[in-house]
């Protein structure tokens, strides 16, 4: 698929996508005409950068982590460096709270509708 088809199936600009492959998250291969060609598989690659992006990666341990992502019975450690390691937890780290914050959210959007659906069932 050429880069715009790239680009509106994933809601990601078609700069974002050259971005990618500049940073070695994407390849492509090229048409005759010089077109980027773009295998299917990369629809998915795409939102899996753009996940990783969003929970606070950088591009150079995203590019590490990739190949694990795609085949996770390979795991990749050629250059996990400590800092590497180290990055990796935090980042872990990092979600494990962002998810224990969104789950108390979500109990008490979960309480609040409750007790809404409660006051509308009594004054009917």
């Amino acid at each position: 698929m050429r880069i715009g088809e790239l680009s509106e199936r994933t809601g990601t600009s078609r700069r974002l996508l050259r971005y990618y492959e500049e940073q070695g998250l994407l390849v492509a291969d090229r048409a005759p005409n010089g077109y980027r060609d773009y295998p299917e598989g990369c629809v998915n690659r795409v939102l899996q950068i753009r996940g990783l992006l969003d929970s606070g990666l950088p591009t150079r341990i995203i590019k590490q982590i990739l190949p694990c992502i795609n085949d996770p019975r390979t795991i990749h450690v050629s250059d996990a460096t400590p800092e590497t390691i180290a990055t990796l937890e935090g980042e872990r780290r990092r979600m494990t709270d962002r998810i224990e914050c969104l789950m108390r959210s979500r109990e008490a959007i979960s309480g609040y509708l409750d007790a809404v659906r409660r006051g509308s069932a009594g004054a009917a």
